[in-house]
């Protein structure tokens, strides 16, 4: 399969392969809709060296019916009486996220959101980002997918509660309008367990649609996070909280600052791992090697013109000499001078010359 080009951003920031993995800190609303709380978790995320925060933006009255506004909602998780109140009491305004947007440029972060509504996706691209996040819940909705391919701007998609068929579909609308367009493998269990993640998806994904490829975790560890870098995931995205244990459905899918930081360390270990592609040895292994590995040495004293056999021989260590390897080339050859038990065996000691291959019958070694 041909090299999936990268995707370049407006900020000269790439995405894709040969590139560093792009990291998102999945802020969302685990602001709780505070504010003060946004703006410090956009500081926390920028400390712990993520590449973005994304946030979430709802309209509510273009999301909801009346009755799915009305319905009651209650729960430790709720913030209002009914699901309307709830939903509103989590939201930041477009100001508020023009702020946030401003702070986390100003500390090196690509910021961006997914738009759960046409009216919201308006806002966001009238604010000037430089992405498009399309959620897994909208992967089926064309009118929301035409919408943020006609506005010319990268597009993130996530992948989770969708076939490949309802892929195909989206993929399909998007690329009517261009083809800067990033698949994340997801699976929109929260928390999803281990055992249904499925890593291998994301090759299957690259391999379908010639796409770059990354993954959206809801897991609640950070293993399967790192593993999706080295099976080649250009994209990292992850729930971000300041306290798993704060009143709402998101925060025990989501990583504190610490196990970010942490991630985001394994990460660009996995990336250095990643570098090499071709077998070599290196000037330490090397070094290493001289130590470790063996020479065949002389089991005995042995005179000039002796002809070489296996009992004449031993291997140990270091590995500085006439390397084992040769143990066939040199058995039969005839000694230029005298040798002595343990010395090193040299090319220089044999003669040009072999006469045969002789080997002990020793029946009990066979």
């Amino acid at each position: 399969m041909k090299r999936i080009a990268p995707i370049r951003l407006k900020s000269g920031l790439r995405i894709g392969h040969g590139q560093p993995c792009f990291v998102v800190a999945e802020i969302g609303n685990n602001h709780q809709g505070e504010f003060a709380v946004a703006k410090e978790m956009v500081q926390a995320a920028a400390a712990v060296g993520v590449q973005a925060v994304k946030f979430q933006k709802r309209d509510v009255e273009a999301l909801f019916t009346r009755a799915g506004k009305d319905a009651p909602y209650s729960g430790p998780n709720s913030f209002g009486h009914t699901y309307g109140e709830h939903r509103n009491s989590l939201e930041l305004s477009i100001d508020d996220m023009a702020e946030l947007k401003e702070l986390s440029e100003s500390l090196g972060l690509v910021f961006f959101s997914s738009a759960w509504d046409r009216v919201s996706n308006k806002e966001m691209y009238a604010l000037g980002v430089e992405l498009v996040k399309i959620c897994s819940a909208d992967l089926v909705n064309i009118p929301l997918l035409r919408q943020s391919g006609a506005m010319g701007l990268p597009i993130i998609l996530s992948t989770g509660m969708s076939s490949l068929q309802d892929i195909d579909m989206a993929v399909r609308e998007l690329r009517g309008f261009h083809q800067d367009l990033i698949l994340l493998h997801c699976n929109s269990s929260y928390p999803c367990p281990d055992e249904q993640i499925g890593l291998p998806v994301i090759s299957l994904l690259r391999q379908r649609y010639g796409l770059p490829v990354g993954y959206s975790g809801h897991e609640q560890g950070i293993g399967p996070s790192v593993a999706a870098v080295a099976l080649g995931a250009c994209v990292i995205e992850r729930h971000f909280t300041l306290d798993k244990t704060m009143r709402g459905t998101d925060h025990q899918a989501s990583l504190e600052p610490a196990e970010f930081e942490t991630l985001v360390k394994m990460i660009r270990e996995v990336e250095k791992a990643n570098k090499i592609r071709d077998k070599q040895v290196f000037p330490h292994e090397a070094a290493t090697a001289r130590k470790l590995r063996k020479s065949i040495h002389f089991s005995r004293d042995l005179p000039a013109g002796h002809m070489l056999v296996e009992s004449d021989l031993i291997v140990k260590c270091p590995g500085t000499g006439l390397s084992p390897v040769h143990w066939d080339e040199v058995l039969g050859c005839r000694l230029t001078r005298s040798v002595y038990y343990e010395d090193q065996l040299d090319w220089d000691s044999l003669a040009v010359e072999r006469t045969m291959i002789v080997k002990d019958v020793i029946p009990h070694m066979r």
